[in-house]
Protein backbone atom coordinates (compact mmCIF):
# COMPACT_ATOMS: atom_id res chain seq x y z
CA UNK A 1 0.00 0.00 0.00
CA UNK A 2 2.82 2.35 0.92
CA UNK A 3 3.62 1.91 -3.25
CA UNK A 4 -0.02 3.72 -3.65
CA UNK A 5 0.65 7.09 -1.45
CA UNK A 6 2.78 9.06 -3.80
CA UNK A 7 0.34 8.01 -7.02
CA UNK A 8 -2.75 9.45 -4.85
CA UNK A 9 -1.27 12.17 -3.78
CA UNK A 10 -0.03 13.16 -7.12
CA UNK A 11 -3.53 11.97 -8.63
CA UNK A 12 -5.41 13.46 -6.33
CA UNK A 13 -3.48 16.97 -5.86
CA UNK A 14 -3.21 17.42 -9.85
CA UNK A 15 -7.13 16.44 -10.19
CA UNK A 16 -7.97 18.93 -8.05
CA UNK A 17 -6.13 22.08 -9.39
CA UNK A 18 -7.17 21.02 -12.55
CA UNK A 19 -10.89 20.91 -11.75
CA UNK A 20 -10.42 24.44 -9.54
CA UNK A 21 -8.85 25.96 -12.78
CA UNK A 22 -12.04 24.72 -14.87
CA UNK A 23 -14.81 26.18 -11.87
CA UNK A 24 -12.86 29.20 -11.62
CA UNK A 25 -12.95 29.96 -15.60
CA UNK A 26 -17.13 29.12 -15.38
CA UNK A 27 -16.87 32.00 -12.84
CA UNK A 28 -14.87 34.33 -14.72
CA UNK A 29 -17.41 33.23 -17.69
CA UNK A 30 -20.63 33.77 -15.46
CA UNK A 31 -19.24 37.32 -14.41
CA UNK A 32 -17.94 37.96 -18.55
CA UNK A 33 -21.66 37.63 -19.13
CA UNK A 34 -22.63 39.83 -16.77
CA UNK A 35 -20.20 42.68 -17.77
CA UNK A 36 -21.44 42.20 -21.91
CA UNK A 37 -25.23 42.52 -21.14
CA UNK A 38 -23.89 45.76 -18.81
CA UNK A 39 -22.62 47.03 -21.80
CA UNK A 40 -25.31 45.83 -24.42
CA UNK A 41 -27.55 47.39 -22.64
CA UNK A 42 -25.24 50.54 -21.81
CA UNK A 43 -24.87 50.81 -26.40
CA UNK A 44 -28.70 50.81 -26.26
CA UNK A 45 -29.43 53.84 -23.96
CA UNK A 46 -31.32 57.20 -25.87
CA UNK A 47 -28.69 58.96 -27.10
CA UNK A 48 -27.65 62.07 -25.04
CA UNK A 49 -26.11 65.34 -26.48
CA UNK A 50 -22.32 64.99 -26.74
CA UNK A 51 -22.28 69.00 -23.84
CA UNK A 52 -24.24 66.54 -21.39
CA UNK A 53 -21.71 63.56 -21.18
CA UNK A 54 -18.28 63.40 -19.36
CA UNK A 55 -15.91 62.95 -21.88
CA UNK A 56 -13.76 60.23 -19.58
CA UNK A 57 -13.44 56.37 -20.21
CA UNK A 58 -16.04 55.55 -17.42
CA UNK A 59 -18.63 56.50 -19.78
CA UNK A 60 -17.70 54.64 -22.64
CA UNK A 61 -20.02 52.71 -24.73
CA UNK A 62 -22.70 55.69 -23.79
CA UNK A 63 -24.12 56.83 -26.89
CA UNK A 64 -24.17 60.32 -27.74
CA UNK A 65 -25.55 62.75 -30.45
CA UNK A 66 -23.45 65.51 -31.69
CA UNK A 67 -23.87 68.28 -34.78
CA UNK A 68 -20.65 69.84 -35.95
CA UNK A 69 -18.44 70.38 -39.52
CA UNK A 70 -16.44 67.78 -40.80
CA UNK A 71 -13.51 68.90 -41.87
CA UNK A 72 -12.09 66.75 -44.08
CA UNK A 73 -8.79 65.99 -41.67
CA UNK A 74 -9.03 62.26 -42.06
CA UNK A 75 -6.99 59.14 -40.52
CA UNK A 76 -7.12 55.85 -42.29
CA UNK A 77 -6.99 52.57 -40.09
CA UNK A 78 -6.67 49.42 -42.20
CA UNK A 79 -8.95 46.61 -41.51
CA UNK A 80 -11.14 44.10 -43.67
CA UNK A 81 -15.02 43.11 -43.43
CA UNK A 82 -15.87 39.26 -44.28
CA UNK A 83 -17.23 39.05 -47.63
CA UNK A 84 -16.94 42.32 -48.66
CA UNK A 85 -12.91 42.64 -48.82
CA UNK A 86 -10.11 45.02 -47.50
CA UNK A 87 -10.66 48.74 -46.60
CA UNK A 88 -9.94 51.23 -44.18
CA UNK A 89 -11.89 52.29 -41.21
CA UNK A 90 -11.86 56.35 -41.29
CA UNK A 91 -11.42 58.47 -38.48
CA UNK A 92 -12.24 62.00 -39.77
CA UNK A 93 -11.93 65.28 -37.55
CA UNK A 94 -15.42 66.97 -36.07
CA UNK A 95 -15.67 70.34 -35.18
CA UNK A 96 -18.85 70.38 -32.69
CA UNK A 97 -21.60 73.17 -32.32
CA UNK A 98 -21.05 72.49 -28.84
CA UNK A 99 -17.43 74.04 -29.03
CA UNK A 100 -14.96 70.71 -28.84
CA UNK A 101 -13.24 68.97 -31.44
CA UNK A 102 -13.37 65.55 -31.59
CA UNK A 103 -13.00 62.21 -33.78
CA UNK A 104 -15.55 60.53 -35.40
CA UNK A 105 -15.29 56.77 -36.40
CA UNK A 106 -17.39 57.00 -39.64
CA UNK A 107 -16.99 53.31 -40.48
CA UNK A 108 -15.74 51.64 -43.46
CA UNK A 109 -14.93 52.16 -47.11
CA UNK A 110 -13.39 49.69 -49.53
CA UNK A 111 -9.41 50.20 -50.68
CA UNK A 112 -9.67 52.96 -53.63
CA UNK A 113 -13.19 54.64 -52.89
CA UNK A 114 -11.42 57.16 -50.10
CA UNK A 115 -11.66 59.86 -52.56
CA UNK A 116 -15.11 59.87 -52.91
CA UNK A 117 -15.92 60.56 -49.35
CA UNK A 118 -18.04 63.28 -48.58
CA UNK A 119 -17.13 65.69 -45.97
CA UNK A 120 -20.58 67.94 -44.51
CA UNK A 121 -22.16 69.36 -41.93
CA UNK A 122 -24.49 66.59 -39.82
CA UNK A 123 -26.37 65.05 -37.17
CA UNK A 124 -24.36 62.13 -35.95
CA UNK A 125 -25.20 59.10 -33.40
CA UNK A 126 -22.89 56.98 -32.48
CA UNK A 127 -20.87 55.57 -28.79
CA UNK A 128 -18.17 56.62 -26.90
CA UNK A 129 -15.16 54.59 -27.42
CA UNK A 130 -11.42 54.60 -26.40
CA UNK A 131 -10.14 51.71 -28.01
CA UNK A 132 -7.23 49.94 -26.93
CA UNK A 133 -6.29 47.89 -30.06
CA UNK A 134 -2.26 48.68 -30.23
CA UNK A 135 0.32 45.85 -29.14
CA UNK A 136 4.34 44.96 -29.76
CA UNK A 137 3.85 43.79 -32.95
CA UNK A 138 1.16 46.76 -33.99
CA UNK A 139 3.26 48.37 -36.61
CA UNK A 140 3.87 52.22 -36.65
CA UNK A 141 1.57 54.84 -38.25
CA UNK A 142 2.77 55.70 -42.35
CA UNK A 143 1.53 59.20 -42.65
CA UNK A 144 -2.46 58.86 -42.80
CA UNK A 145 -2.39 55.49 -42.50
CA UNK A 146 -2.99 53.93 -39.42
CA UNK A 147 -2.85 50.02 -38.32
CA UNK A 148 -4.76 50.07 -35.59
CA UNK A 149 -6.96 52.68 -33.14
CA UNK A 150 -5.23 54.75 -30.67
CA UNK A 151 -7.21 57.47 -29.52
CA UNK A 152 -4.71 59.68 -27.75
CA UNK A 153 -1.95 59.24 -30.50
CA UNK A 154 -4.82 60.30 -33.17
CA UNK A 155 -5.71 62.91 -31.28
CA UNK A 156 -2.86 64.22 -31.31
CA UNK A 157 -1.84 63.84 -35.08
CA UNK A 158 -5.01 65.46 -35.80
CA UNK A 159 -5.09 67.94 -33.36
CA UNK A 160 -8.45 66.38 -31.57
CA UNK A 161 -9.47 66.41 -27.80
CA UNK A 162 -8.49 62.87 -27.05
CA UNK A 163 -12.43 61.56 -27.61
CA UNK A 164 -13.82 58.81 -30.12
CA UNK A 165 -17.50 58.97 -31.00
CA UNK A 166 -18.21 55.57 -33.19
CA UNK A 167 -20.98 56.58 -35.91
CA UNK A 168 -24.11 54.62 -35.79
CA UNK A 169 -26.17 56.84 -38.29
CA UNK A 170 -26.21 60.17 -39.54
CA UNK A 171 -27.74 62.63 -41.62
CA UNK A 172 -25.13 62.93 -44.34
CA UNK A 173 -25.71 60.97 -47.16
CA UNK A 174 -22.39 59.02 -48.13
CA UNK A 175 -23.38 56.24 -49.78
CA UNK A 176 -19.16 55.01 -49.47
CA UNK A 177 -18.93 54.84 -45.94
CA UNK A 178 -20.36 51.84 -44.25
CA UNK A 179 -21.00 52.83 -40.24
CA UNK A 180 -19.69 50.03 -38.20
CA UNK A 181 -21.37 50.62 -34.98
CA UNK A 182 -20.31 48.81 -31.52
CA UNK A 183 -21.78 46.29 -30.54
CA UNK A 184 -20.48 43.48 -27.89
CA UNK A 185 -19.23 40.41 -30.82
CA UNK A 186 -15.80 42.07 -30.71
CA UNK A 187 -15.31 41.72 -26.86
CA UNK A 188 -13.59 38.65 -26.57
CA UNK A 189 -15.10 35.87 -24.20
CA UNK A 190 -13.24 32.85 -24.35
CA UNK A 191 -13.83 31.30 -20.83
CA UNK A 192 -16.32 28.34 -21.60
CA UNK A 193 -13.73 27.27 -24.32
CA UNK A 194 -10.90 27.27 -21.12
CA UNK A 195 -13.08 25.86 -18.62
CA UNK A 196 -14.25 22.77 -21.47
CA UNK A 197 -10.07 22.83 -21.58
CA UNK A 198 -9.14 22.18 -18.40
CA UNK A 199 -12.12 19.75 -17.98
CA UNK A 200 -10.73 17.68 -20.34
CA UNK A 201 -7.15 18.35 -18.75
CA UNK A 202 -8.24 17.03 -15.57
CA UNK A 203 -10.23 13.64 -17.20
CA UNK A 204 -6.87 12.94 -19.08
CA UNK A 205 -5.00 13.31 -15.62
CA UNK A 206 -7.22 11.26 -13.63
CA UNK A 207 -7.14 8.08 -16.52
CA UNK A 208 -3.19 8.53 -16.77
CA UNK A 209 -3.00 8.76 -12.57
CA UNK A 210 -5.31 5.70 -12.25
CA UNK A 211 -2.74 3.80 -14.72
CA UNK A 212 -0.02 4.57 -12.89
CA UNK A 213 -1.19 3.86 -9.68
CA UNK A 214 -2.77 0.30 -11.02
CA UNK A 215 0.41 -0.36 -12.08
CA UNK A 216 2.09 0.93 -8.66
CA UNK A 217 -0.71 -1.46 -7.22
CA UNK A 218 0.42 -4.50 -9.65
CA UNK A 219 3.92 -4.24 -9.07
CA UNK A 220 3.85 -6.18 -5.73
CA UNK A 221 1.49 -8.79 -6.63
CA UNK A 222 4.35 -9.62 -9.58
CA UNK A 223 7.06 -9.59 -7.32
CA UNK A 224 4.88 -12.13 -5.32
CA UNK A 225 4.40 -14.34 -8.38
Amino acid sequence: MTRLIFPLILGFGGLAVLLSLAVWQLQRLEWKQGVITEIEARIGDTPLPLSQVSLTEENEYVPVQVQGKLTGNRLRVLTSIKDVGPGFRIIETLETADGPVIMLDRGFVRDGAQGEIISADGDFVGNLLWPDEVDSWTPAPDGDLWFARDVVPMAQALGTDPVMVVVRHSDVDDPVIRPLPIDTSVIPNDHLNYAITWFLLAAVWAAMSALFGWRAWRGPQRDAV
